[in-house]
């Protein structure tokens, strides 16, 4: 049977995934880059975007429009399976264009030799 939140894995992914809240915040591209799968088959369905691969993934963030995402989160869950996958989901809240705005995020992240990577990501803004 798979060992659902070994104490240990789950204290390494929480602290990978506040790695990168804080990149995201801050637009460290090298990190984000680090932290995501640098692969063809990785994925990351955005707000307005759809991207696929490592590529695509890297393009967006440099030239992102608004660089510098603040926003608040809430309800972070870390849940793995095993030593070597993991989901993380979360809410959270930002102000965008002078309105405030609620959104969710879920990544899926995959233990590699080289170490953890996201193979997955959705970001989601709820309706108005």
């Amino acid at each position: 049977m798979t060992n659902v939140n070994d104490s240990a894995v789950v204290a390494e992914v929480t602290d990978l995934y506040l790695k990168y809240e804080e990149a995201l915040c801050n637009n460290n591209l090298e990190v984000m880059d680090t932290l995501f799968w640098d692969a063809p088959d990785v994925v990351r369905f955005g707000i307005s975007e759809n991207l696929y691969g490592g590529d695509e993934i890297r393009n967006f963030r440099q030239n992102r429009p608004n660089p510098k995402i603040e926003r608040e989160i809430s309800n972070l869950k870390i849940v793995t399976f095993g030593k070597d996958s993991a989901t993380v989901t979360l809410e959270f809240r930002r102000n965008i264009n002078g309105v405030e705005r609620y959104g969710r995020q879920s990544q899926t992240w995959y233990r590699f030799t080289e170490g953890w990577k996201v193979v997955s990501a959705h970001v989601s803004l709820l309706p108005v």
